[in-house]
């Protein structure tokens, strides 16, 4: 468990002499505070965690990191300055230069005093969801830490780290980007031994300026493994297996496309959608060949299954226990079904959105019986490719849905291409906000729709699915 005397050490070399206190959570929110935790007061502009911190230590924190002399209302040290004394008594403010880098200062040493397998996934669609199945499979076995939500960022990851207990085995993270070197940064906290890439896409294009970009960004995880380590690519995505290239780490692939002269070391056919039942399929593997039916919902899912399995073998798990984890209905994420008006069905899929797996969605809602009606919304953060992206989503779209509702101004584009390629005016809805498709859904959804609702989380669709939901 972690104590003070770590946090004295992590910043200063010393371990201090005395009782030593144990802590609880690590916090960036004072609310989220109880008794022993160590609360992080990140300094801004708008909010200032500073302010903060009385609340975190009457809520029961023992520590807070600071930047700033908190006024003499506690006891604070300078541990630019401190040598090693006795274990001071809590409350106590923790003086750093800044309270991020302290953070992760924190978190990377706390990582290296654990000896256990981290697994770090990133890519552009799909790593949650990766994430989860992949952690699930792995605990079928070993004690598996795994980040929570969206934390796989600067912040996120630090704090999924410091979670760590002697008894886990394996630890399960994923790791976001917004620049180049954001990724590289999170492995140097993190040492992982094992490295997934989903697939490359357009999704940061407005940040990053180019899909080569975003390779760069996205290889730094295999770039980090070690010589004794394993990177796990997608074969059928050209630009992730280029990364082979630029790691020192034994490399497996995974995918389903049967058009290359060498086969995947993790392949699947006989692929078949059973809708909201699941996914049905043939997982090659060597001299192993397994007839799977599991619980993820749509044909991209057979992509998750495999990178989980390959995580699985590299792990050394025997294929009864992969089996198991694949098939554990707790691993489905992103997809969610709930009732909807009238004895219809809601598919939410609202976490975000981008081309490929706003596709993804309409290929399940194809595979489902009913009228289908696909709510879409704009996809964020494509930058150039923006328009090209929104008429993609819309001609499928229009191949897919009875009828299409588009929220949002790059919403539109979908709509615009949908009639472009014959999709008749009754069938097309074109409103601003997800208040409006709430409104418009309430009319004129029936018994037996089935209605998928994707967009982007600045879309805020969530808030039409909880609006719509009877269950």
């Amino acid at each position: 468990m972690l104590t003070l005397g770590h946090v004295l050490a992590a910043f200063t070399g010393y371990e201090p002499a005395g009782e030593e206190l144990p802590l609880g959570p690590v916090v960036i929110d004072s609310r989220q505070a109880g008794k022993d935790s160590l609360f992080v007061a990140f300094a801004g502009e708008k909010v200032d965690g500073h302010d903060f911190v009385e609340d975190a230590f009457r809520r029961g924190a023992a520590a807070a990191l600071v930047e700033r002399p908190m006024a003499g209302l506690y006891q604070t040290i300078d541990l630019s300055q401190w040598l090693g004394e006795e274990m001071p008594a809590a409350p106590i403010c923790l003086l750093v230069e800044n309270t991020l880098t302290a953070l992760q200062q924190l978190a990377a040493y706390w990582r290296q005093r654990h000896t256990l397998t981290v697994i770090g996934i990133t890519g552009s669609v799909g790593k949650s969801s990766t994430k989860e199945l992949a952690a699930t499979v792995l605990s079928q076995r070993y004690r598996t830490l795994k980040s929570e939500g969206n934390y796989n960022n600067e912040i996120g990851l630090p704090l999924t780290l410091l979670q760590l207990q002697p008894e886990h085995e394996c630890a399960v993270l994923e790791m976001g980007m917004y620049a180049q070197g954001e990724i590289a940064e999170l492995c140097r906290l993190a040492a992982p031994q094992i490295g997934v890439v989903t697939n490359v896409g357009p999704a940061h294009l407005q940040r990053l300026g180019s899909l080569e970009a975003i390779v760069a960004a996205k290889q730094e995880l295999v770039e980090a493994l070690p010589a004794s380590g394993v990177a796990i690519l997608n074969r059928d995505d050209p630009l992730v297996m280029g990364m082979a290239a630029h790691t020192a780490a034994r490399v497996l692939t995974y995918g389903v496309g049967n058009d290359t002269p060498v086969q995947a070391d993790f392949w699947a056919d006989k692929i078949v959608s059973m809708g909201l039942d699941g996914i049905r399929f043939r997982l090659h593997h060597e001299d192993a060949r397994l007839h799977l039916h599991i619980p993820l919902l749509g044909r991209h899912s057979v992509h998750t299954a495999l990178r989980a399995a390959a995580v699985g073998v590299a792990c050394g798990l025997r294929w009864d226990e992969i089996v198991a984890g694949l098939q554990d209905r707790r691993a489905q994420l992103r997809l969610v079904v709930v009732d909807g008006p009238g004895g219809s069905l809601l598919i939410d899929d609202t976490y975000n959105s981008s081309p490929e797996s706003a596709i993804a969605a309409l290929n399940l809602l194809a595979d489902l019986d009913g009228r289908r009606i696909a709510v879409m919304g704009d996809m964020l953060e494509l930058g150039a490719a923006t328009e090209q992206a929104h008429r993609l989503v819309g001609r499928r779209a229009m191949d897919v849905a009875d009828i299409l509702i588009t929220v949002g101004a790059l919403g539109r584009l979908m709509g615009e291409e949908a009639l472009a390629q014959g999709m008749s005016a009754a069938r097309l809805h074109m409103v601003p906000d997800a208040a409006a498709a709430a409104a418009l859904l309430e009319e004129i959804i029936e018994p037996d729709d089935v209605t998928l609702v994707k967009g982007s989380r600045g879309v805020r669709l969530d808030q039409l699915v909880t609006a719509l939901s009877r269950s």
